[in-house]
């Protein structure tokens, strides 16, 4: 079954008049609603238009997205801008370990007779 991903959230903080950071949510769901199969997994991420953080030689600037006017926002240029990647293989590791291999339950033995 193939995974299905649905942009569910984003939204944008403006500066003026353009955006400088997105709050964005990913829906994740593999498998039929309502069957052992199905799971589900929500996925979230702030980006700023740029960000510095120090490092070990000076700061370090990373650009995420060039700022714009709300209006010229694409649902694809949303969707490039989630760690999709990441997202996918965090969700196929939790699909395996809920759906496919599941941990193993212990199985009481209510008859067990204590030794005397």
């Amino acid at each position: 079954m193939s995974v299905t991903k649905t942009l569910n959230r984003a939204v944008p903080y403006i500066e003026d008049g353009k955006v400088v950071r997105w709050d964005l949510g990913m829906k994740y769901e593999q498998g039929t609603e309502g069957k052992a199969d199905y799971y589900t997994s929500d996925k979230s991420v702030t980006l700023n238009a740029s960000e510095t953080r120090p490092g070990p030689d000076g700061d370090i600037t990373t650009n995420n997205f060039t700022p714009k006017a709300e209006a010229d926002w694409t649902k694809s240029d949303l969707e490039a801008l989630c760690p999709t990647a990441k997202w996918d293989e965090i969700f196929a590791i939790q699909y395996d370990s809920v759906i496919t291999n599941p941990p193993k339950e212990p199985v009481p033995d209510n008859s067990y007779v204590i030794p005397s």
